[in-house]
């Protein structure tokens, strides 16, 4: 039986973890190349919701329930499209060159757990977010972190009507 490959759908999702305080969550990528950045992944499946994606990816690098109490899941509606970097092009389907990424928010309470997946990540720390902004390896990444004032909701009633 002949199994087609597998390939990245080049749709995903950067969810910046805070705080109310503003404090941003950063986890370091496995594998030497030590990037630091905020929660990313891609979707599973092409019809998986933008906001399903954010969820599933937060709880897998980090442990961290998204519908916790305290948890505030917000989508800024905010879209970066970018060019796959060339090392990356043979994980998605041929022809595909560029990657279109949606922006969340989560507000968490302080004491939150972070519990890190070791495949993917190493560390983590807490910084203000201009520090994190700082810190991201990505330029997509840290705009988001500078944006963050702007967005936080951190309360249910801060979030926009559904």
């Amino acid at each position: 039986m002949h199994h087609r490959p597998v390939y990245k759908i080049p749709e995903s999702v950067l969810v910046v973890i805070h705080t109310p305080a503003l404090g941003v969550l950063l986890i370091r990528r496995t594998g030497g190349d030590g990037h630091w950045q905020s929660v990313t992944g891609s979707k599973d499946t092409p019809d998986e919701a933008f906001e399903e994606t954010a969820r599933r990816e937060v709880f897998e690098e980090t442990g961290i329930d998204t519908r916790a109490d305290g948890c505030v899941l917000v989508d800024w509606a905010l879209e970066n499209v970018y060019d796959i970097w060339p090392q990356w092009l043979h994980r998605y389907a041929p022809g595909v060159v560029r990657n279109r990424e949606r922006v969340f928010g989560l507000c968490v309470p302080p004491s939150t757990p972070v519990a890190l997946s070791p495949r993917e990540h190493d560390a983590f720390e807490w910084l203000p977010w201009q520090r994190a902004a700082d810190r991201c390896f990505s330029a997509s990444n840290a705009e988001a972190c500078l944006l963050l004032p702007r967005f936080a909701a951190c309360s249910p009633t801060d979030s926009p009507p559904r």
